[in-house]
């Protein structure tokens, strides 16, 4: 890899500013954009093999076990001790091997650098537990992880001395790669890469372009490996989504009113799971075997209440959000409400025990709460969902451009009917969370993992 001893690229002094356009010119940029295109391939298929493990295990552990053991169904009470395992496992993980299996999810989501080699077992291992068990949480956060730690770790044996500007626009390009997979558009993971990683100005185009590149060659892959083994591309996908009429008066009323519910919702969540995470971190281990259990409580005091099994309230809801419109079809507005309740809860206790990511709960979450609101008279529940997608994202990731995008682009054309209602939710639960949060005392705003990044 032709890389400056001095820079990303070579050409100026560290810590110098640095020309767009020269850098775009240099040799060195030329062999990053080479071995960004070189990454997305290895990296996409690990990001794909990693996605298709979690979907087999899934149906494994909840549906094959219990009948492998004798049981006609799985039992009421199978959650119990599954999502327990999954938490002593996790902790085993967190404690005997490097990379306390990734960061914390509790204290939000921010892109801090690739990780070492050396941690990425622990970080696959935690995750493969976390998401299989059944725990709230998404794969989002490990993707990135692995893309980011895989891609810094290839240039770090290609060339010790590499300066660590290139390490992390590699490693960025690799996170980009492995999570624009997932969400099934090189444009989300743009957004989420320029937000999470604080990186502006005119050097930005710069900076995202191996990833672009990165990310389009192993979609390639990542497509062709799902149509070869014919398990799919894992890419979340909306299906079904109704027609969405031009937004109205009252519409923009609703707007509001989500906003603020969102802001309320994601700040009550992420307060609650800041204060339990010191009790997790003096008593991990009776700690996070009693939040698994809870959440296990939860998924059962759901199915009980609704008829509906208990794996609906389990997961990140990625599967869940794909078919949202056909499996809400048949909720009463009350339990949809309760669906939302619970699975919040579940949300807090996994986000302070668990290792994952944060974005698809929300996702479901905000989806959910607006199918809900709904029922109530001046809203299509099109725009709803948008608009509850995108104010509970931002309410608990902080970043607008982002939820805006994710809202208005999985669903499609009508997503993009609806998006100056996206937009109108989104700045109301962004400006409403900001207020709502206390100010970070000195110091503590530069600590990585800050929740103000959250």
């Amino acid at each position: 890899m032709a890389v400056g001893r001095s820079g990303p690229v070579g050409g100026a002094p560290a810590g110098a500013p640095q020309d767009p356009a020269a850098l775009l010119r240099s040799r060195g940029y030329l062999g990053l954009l080479l071995l960004a295109a070189l990454l997305g391939l290895p990296i996409c298929a690990a990001a794909f093999g990693f996605l298709a493990l979690v979907h087999e295990l899934e149906p494994l552990l909840y549906h094959d076990l219990p009948t492998a053991l004798g049981f006609s169904a799985s039992p009421v009470w199978w959650p119990l001790p599954l999502l327990a395992a999954g938490g002593l496992l996790v902790v085993l993980i967190i404690r005997h091997l490097p990379g306390d299996g990734g960061h914390e999810p509790a204290d939000g989501f921010a892109f801090s650098g690739p990780p070492p080699l050396a941690a990425l077992p622990g970080i696959v291992l935690a995750a493969l537990a976390t998401l299989a068990c059944g725990a709230v949480l998404g794969p989002e956060a490990p993707l990135i992880a692995l893309g980011g730690g895989l891609a810094a770790g290839a240039v770090r044996l290609l060339r010790r001395d590499a300066p660590e500007q290139a390490v992390g626009v590699v490693g960025a390009a690799g996170s980009f790669a492995a999570v624009s997979t997932l969400f099934g558009s090189p444009l989300l993971g743009a957004f989420l890469l320029m937000e999470t990683s604080g990186q502006g100005g005119a050097l930005l185009g710069a900076v995202l372009v191996p990833g672009l590149l990165a990310s389009g060659i192993g979609a390639l892959i990542f497509t062709g490996l799902g149509d070869w083994t014919g398990l799919g591309t894992y890419s979340l996908t909306l299906h079904h989504v109704p027609e969405a009429a031009a937004p109205t008066l009252p519409e923009f009323g609703w707007a509001l009113v989500i906003g603020a519910l969102a802001a309320l919702a994601g700040c009550g969540v992420r307060r609650l799971s800041l204060a339990l995470k010191g009790r997790v971190i003096r008593h991990r281990l009776p700690v996070t075997v009693a939040m698994a259990l809870a959440v296990a409580g939860l998924a059962i005091a759901f199915a009980e209440a609704t008829g509906e099994p208990a794996t609906e309230l389990l997961y990140s809801g990625q599967s869940a959000l794909g078919s949202l419109f056909d499996h809400t079809a048949g909720f009463s507005a009350a339990a949809l409400v309760l669906l939302v309740v619970c699975k919040g809860l579940a949300y807090c206790a996994s986000l302070i025990c668990f290792r994952g990511g944060p974005i698809f709960p929300a996702m479901f979450i905000g989806a959910v709460g607006g199918v809900a609101l709904a029922h109530l008279p001046g809203l299509q529940i099109t725009a709803a969902s948008a608009m509850g997608i995108g104010a509970m994202t931002v309410a608990m990731l902080r970043l607008p451009l982002t939820s805006v995008l994710m809202a208005a682009l999985l669903l499609g054309r009508p997503g993009l009917t609806v998006l100056p209602l996206v937009i109108v939710a989104v700045v109301v639960a962004y400006v409403l969370t900001a207020r709502l949060t206390p100010a970070a005392r000195p110091g503590e705003g530069s600590q990585k993992g800050s929740p103000g990044r959250a």
